[in-house]
């Protein structure tokens, strides 16, 4: 049984009340380290770490007034406190606290994907396996080519999932980075060792340079990296959906007790989800172009990114977990109708034997373009004529010369196509 989906975990990871949790957790860790290097009392962080705590209704009293989300943030916090409080942010800039928490929520995000990919490999793998002899018919430029099997064009998938989770760990680095720098970048009000201990505290490594904020292709890496495995899912998705077009049949998505495809046509069952996929998809990666354009900003910074980022940041990494998780259940639920992919192996008359047969004539000594020629001239006729391929290769009195009837068989034996889907299926690791 499906699980239901909750958006619950990574939308909280963009929430305002985890933002600010996170600013304060900044603030707080700032604090210690400072109070580690003699900087102020030691009471003092402590006190601050006991009595500090987020007021989200408060904090959006006082920004309506104050038009500055940091500003009302740390009078929200320190109004309640006492002489302490003149600790809060000393020597900082709001952009030390912002960028530091945001890599946090992008490291958090990437978390929750990396669990998701995780789920979708597993299930692929189960897929693949079991389908791993599943003989259909593989088509290149949409046309009958050779046939194939349906566990390899999953194990195709599986793979590439499997890079996808590569780059999510990679990525998880990239992003895992913050600053306390202070204004411009220049640590003329903070001490480098701050910094240093903050990121240790917060899990983070401390940017090696930075300006009066982290630099941007972090962010625009975090979106792409999204975008890559969203197309990913697309392009899943749009194969599910042409191998369930009427003429093709070879699966569907599942349709469940109760489900209607068409307000007018009762007999209709559509790919929905499958085409829902492919549509965020192309949401997604309508966030890598501002991404990339937020790279490029004025001098030391500006704030044209700010507004960008509250939009596809969060908004990305939210449809990317849900497109994980409604593949996944596709996947699951899946039809595959064997029979479909036997006839329609079948549609071309045999016509998918013809690279066997111009090589085997190569073998008896043809130099290639005679050989494909005489594969050709039959297989032109089985086109036009709707007569078996095999049959008018029998009857072809050049082609005896070089062929037997024996070796004939051989040539028109669908098994020899799955000789090397084993050891496909080893190079991967999920065969031994």
């Amino acid at each position: 049984m499906l699980s239901r989906y909750s958006r619950a975990e990574m939308e909280n990871i963009w929430s305002e009340e985890n933002k600010y949790e996170i600013w304060l957790e900044i603030e707080l860790a700032i604090l210690k380290a400072r109070a580690e290097l003699g900087e102020i009392p030691i009471s003092a962080a402590e006190k601050v770490e006991k009595e500090a705590e987020v007021n989200l209704k408060r904090i959006k009293e006082i920004e309506a007034k104050t038009r500055h989300d940091m500003i009302a943030f740390i009078e929200g916090v320190s109004e309640k406190l006492g002489e302490e409080s003149r600790f809060i942010h000393e020597g900082v800039t709001s952009s030390d606290i912002k960028d530091t928490a945001r890599s946090i929520q992008m490291q958090q995000a990437c978390k929750i994907i990396l669990e998701d990919l995780e789920k979708v490999h597993n299930v692929l793998a189960e897929k693949a396996l079991a389908a791993k002899d599943t003989i259909m018919v593989g088509r290149t430029h949409g046309v009958h080519a050779e046939p194939i099997t349906w566990g390899l064009k999953l194990l195709n998938w599986y793979q590439e999932i499997e890079r996808q989770i590569k780059r999510f760990k990679q990525l998880e680095e990239v992003v895992a980075v913050g600053q306390i720098s202070g204004a411009v970048g220049t640590f003329a009000t903070i001490d480098p060792a701050v910094e240093k201990r903050v990121c240790e505290i917060l899990g983070l490594k401390n940017a090696v340079v930075s300006s009066q904020i982290l630099q941007r292709d972090r962010h625009a890496d975090f979106i792409e990296r999204i975008a890559l495995a969203a197309a990913s899912i697309e392009k899943f998705s749009t194969e599910i959906r042409n191998l369930q077009r009427t003429d093709i049949l070879e699966v569907e998505e599942g349709f469940r007790k109760g489900q209607k495809g068409s307000s007018a046509m009762p007999h209709k069952k559509n790919p929905i989800v499958c085409e829902r996929l492919s549509g965020l998809a192309r949401v997604i990666r309508g966030n890598v172009v501002p991404a990339l354009e937020n790279i490029t900003l004025w001098h030391e910074r500006d704030l044209t990114h700010s507004s960008v980022e509250r939009v596809i940041l969060p908004d990305s990494a939210i449809l990317l977990d849900y497109m994980l998780y409604k593949f996944k259940g596709v996947i699951e639920e899946l039809v595959v109708n064997e029979d479909n992919m036997k006839l329609n192996l079948e549609k071309t008359l045999g016509l998918t034997f013809s690279q066997r047969l111009m090589l085997a004539l190569v073998e008896k000594g043809l130099r290639r373009e005679e050989a494909y020629e005489l594969a050709q001239r039959n297989a032109m006729t089985a086109w036009e004529e709707k007569k078996e391929y095999k049959k008018l290769i029998a009857a072809d009195q050049e082609i005896s010369k070089y062929l037997s009837n024996e070796e004939l068989e051989r040539i028109f034996d669908w098994q020899v196509y799955l000789k090397n889907i084993d050891q496909i299926f080893k190079r991967t690791g999920l065969l031994e």
